[in-house]
């Protein structure tokens, strides 16, 4: 089964009409995206972009062997032409099947917002699963095997991916690709750069893909460091990286601090930022989870770990330091790295770069600064991908995406 992508980009296209933001300013000629509409083997055609048959022709595709035109969700962006000759479109009420006489099998798959994804199965019995913009599968019975190739909005809606890939509608093998981009990311390498971390790639309008054929499947790094300033981003950079797994502990480092409001805003808006499915687990001792098998853990923050352990073994005080302090702290953090290079788990974690920042006033400032770096060192050193979150924007220091 082949499936020529048409249109990528939003319903309202990319760049959008008359929007100024730099996203799109900057998604001009190879980087520009019509409204997402993808044919099926010449046969079936989801959805509609502006100058269907143009776009058809640019990918070497006619629309002469349209059977059937299917719509997914009203159509918000442009008009849509609907060329001389082609069925009329049509939108199949939840749960209905229907054959092609091509030999195509669709059946509409009920979502939890707006709009009808399609299932179908080609001739040749692969599988591709088409959802709409914004949209999620509802849920219900597990597919009976994953699907080949699965084209939705990655980005607007990450844990759509979660659903599937927990439902087992996703699997190692499958091909998912992002459609219905939109101005929420820069394009370019910054845009794969954020589906390579959730396992999934985009390609550019006109691009043919053969379900269950050859791809290069993104390769997930296993234990990621996120380092960064003060709200910089790095905690959402973390977050969003295992956003498309089914599931995730999220271990909170800082616990509670009675009668801090601010610390207890911050953890609030931490919170509702992540998806209701995440547990959370809030502890200081991070080596028993390491040494477990289970899903990935989001480690949030070594920062804030490393201040517990020298208020275990009392860093703060020179004398303590000076008599034996400096080495329990190193024995705890050999021990967490130790931990960190033997676990099979996925794990992201983030902590603070702060030895860019100001010169601590005091002796026991200074030496957090220095040990923080040395703890951030030493478990970058366990890690295959190390990320430097400035103002935002991630910079790679190790691994590639």
């Amino acid at each position: 089964m082949d499936v020529t992508l048409l249109g990528t980009g939003a319903p309202a296209g990319l760049p959008r009409p008359h929007c100024p933001c730099a996203v799109c300013a900057s998604s001009t000629g190879p980087r520009a995206r019509a409204a997402t509409a993808v044919l099926v083997d010449d046969t079936l055609l989801v959805d509609l972009t502006p100058g269907p048959a143009f776009a058809a022709a640019r990918a070497g595709r006619s629309l002469h062997g349209v059977r059937q035109v299917l719509l997914s969700h009203p159509q918000d962006g442009p008009p849509m032409e609907v060329p001389a000759g082609l069925p009329a479109p049509v939108r199949v009420p939840d749960g209905q099947d229907f054959a092609l006489i091509s030999g195509h099998r669709v059946r509409a798959v009920a979502l939890d917002a707006p709009g009808t994804g399609y299932a179908v199965t080609g001739p040749d019995g692969r599988r591709l699963l088409y959802l709409p913009p914004g949209a999620a599968t509802a849920g219900g019975d597990a597919p009976p095997a994953p699907y080949d190739l699965v084209l939705l909005d990655v980005l607007g809606r990450p844990e759509a991916l979660a659903r599937l890939r927990a439902s087992g509608a996703v699997g190692p093998a499958t091909d998912v690709v992002a459609v219905h981009v939109d101005h929420t990311v820069p394009p370019g390498a910054e845009l794969h750069r954020r589906l390579a971390a959730l396992g999934t790639r985009a390609e550019p309008d006109g691009t043919t893909l053969t379900a269950a054929g050859f791809h290069d499947v993104p390769d997930v790094p296993r234990r990621t460091l996120v380092l960064g300033g003060a709200r910089s981003g790095k905690s959402v950079e973390a977050e969003r990286r295992l956003a498309a797994a089914p599931d995730v502990v999220y271990v909170a480092t800082g616990g509670t601090r009675q009668g801090d409001e601010d610390w207890a805003a911050r953890v609030d808006a931490h919170r509702r930022r992540r998806p209701a499915s995440w547990r959370t687990v809030e502890t200081w001792d991070l080596t028993p989870l390491l040494a477990e098998d289970g899903p990935p853990l989001l480690l949030d923050c070594l920062s804030l770990w490393l201040a517990h352990a020298m208020d275990e073994v009392d860093a703060w005080s020179d004398a303590v330091w000076e008599n034996g302090g400096a080495r329990r702290l190193a024995e705890r953090t050999e021990a967490l790295t130790r931990a960190v290079r033997a676990t099979s788990r996925t794990v992201v974690a983030v902590s603070n770069e702060v030895g860019s920042g100001v010169h601590p006033a005091t002796a026991s400032g200074r030496r957090y600064r220095d040990e923080l770096g040395r703890l951030n060192a030493a478990f970058a050193a366990e890690c295959e991908h190390v990320l430097l979150v400035v103002a935002g924007n991630a910079v790679v220091l190790r691994g590639a995406e």
